[in-house]
């Protein structure tokens, strides 16, 4: 009896060790609450009740049941958050090749940019390999590669900041600025020159109504403007900031 009294409360000690690692704060409580832990908690209950009954060799069987599915439930924790770490790094990694994107990266730093659009792809294969450790490694390599880049929308000229050019707009009224592919090309902020009007057709042609017809544009659709010289473009345009003009 004494044996099996020692081996219950060694198996009820390990259940209690095991449920406070399950609710470390740093774990997120989708994670930390899930059935094989929850499962634990009942069994481990069923075990106490049972041993204040006397009925001791169901308790220890509870208990045993309970610390299997404590362990279950930490295999879980671990993996789950091995799968958000994965994740967090590879968002981290898609919006810093986004930004690289943005800023011409590929035109202006071929070399870095190729390394890291092929980081970014061996990431994704990792991650849908179920290789988080490996996915990890080449997500943060990816942030390692275009560290160089800073944050490039605004620059000190020493005339007071200006912006780099944006990479958006949306389309306003013709009676109020007469927006028209024509008009927003030669835009300073643009291309300087109305004549640059087919590259925004061209980049534009798949949102226009009617894809033949370069003419019709709408107030609220957002008109990419690419890059054609390597100039840095960043963001939606912002009557309220300085351009350094297209040159």
């Amino acid at each position: 009896m004494k044996r099996g009294l020692l081996i219950l409360l060694v198996l009820l000690l390990g259940i209690q060790m095991m449920a406070v690692a399950a609710v470390d704060d740093d774990i997120p409580l989708i994670f930390r609450d899930n059935r094989f832990y929850n499962e634990s908690l009942r069994l481990s209950n069923l075990a106490r009740l049972a041993f204040d009954a006397g009925e001791y060799d169901a308790s220890t069987r509870y208990s045993e049941e309970a610390i299997r599915y404590a362990e279950l439930s930490d295999e879980f924790v671990r993996l789950r958050l091995k799968v958000w770490e994965t994740d967090k790094a590879l968002t981290a990694a898609g919006r810093r090749m986004d930004y690289a994107t943005s800023v011409n990266a590929a035109t202006r730093y071929p070399t870095q940019y190729t390394q890291a659009r092929t980081a970014y792809n061996d990431a994704r294969s990792f991650r849908a390999a179920q290789s988080w450790d490996e996915a990890i490694e080449s997500a943060h390599r990816v942030l390692e590669i275009l560290a160089f880049l800073g944050d490039e929308e605004y620059v000190d000229s020493g005339e007071g900041g200006v912006y780099s050019l944006p990479a958006q707009y949306t389309v306003r009224t013709w009676s109020s600025v007469r927006d028209c592919l024509w008009n927003i090309a030669g835009r300073p902020w643009a291309y300087n020159d109305p004549f640059k009007w087919k590259l925004l057709y061209e980049a534009n042609k798949s949102k226009l109504p009617q894809a033949n017809n370069p003419d019709l544009i709408h107030p609220g659709m957002v008109i990419d403007i690419p890059s054609i010289k390597g100039e840095v473009r960043q963001g939606m345009w912002d009557a309220g900031r300085s351009y350094t003009p297209f040159k």
